[in-house]
């Protein structure tokens, strides 16, 4: 008889680890940054260059207020659609633009927002890795360990049903 080999949290934690996506490694977020960055094949930088594909940055309005840019073209500015007027507008962008693969431009790497982006975007890589190891170890041969957690409410059930002539 084929002994079964069992999916387990364990299995899994090791798994998710050799992939660079273990939970102790979550909890590290420059090693986060740089899996979301390498998986996407994205750049942050604070040097701003010719050619990027997005430029993020503050600005100062003539009476003085912050506003906010996310543009593919520093050179001609739509100010309906690239200034916002709080820096949490740039976090879309920034999102799908990482996913993209994009070289970007940001005045500070550590904002909230983009930290905030990083750590989504690591949740959903998370989740996608974690589905990647479930369909290799089936692969391999591996099943679920069945749920036993009803077991001896059935055994209890069958008792009383025996017991009761």
């Amino acid at each position: 008889m084929k002994e079964n080999k069992y999916i387990t949290d364990e299995l899994i934690e090791e798994r998710m680890k050799a992939k660079g996506f273990g939970e102790q490694d979550s909890h590290d977020d420059e090693h986060v940054r740089e899996i979301v960055l390498k998986e996407y094949d994205s750049s942050l930088s604070t040097d701003w260059l010719e050619g990027m594909d997005l430029y993020q940055y503050e600005e100062s309005t003539n009476d003085g207020y912050s506003v906010y840019i996310s543009t593919h073209n520093p050179k001609n500015i739509a100010i309906n659609e690239d200034v916002n007027y709080y820096v949490d507008g740039l976090a879309d962008d920034l999102q799908q633009n990482i996913i993209d693969g994009a070289e970007i431009y940001v005045d500070d790497l550590y904002q909230d927002y983009i930290d905030c982006v990083i750590q989504d975007v690591y949740i959903n890589l998370c989740e996608s890795k974690e589905k990647q190891v479930y369909d290799e170890l089936f692969d391999e041969g591996y099943c679920e360990e069945p749920d036993t957690t009803n077991i001896n409410g059935i055994n209890d059930l069958l008792n009383l049903l025996a017991n009761n002539d």
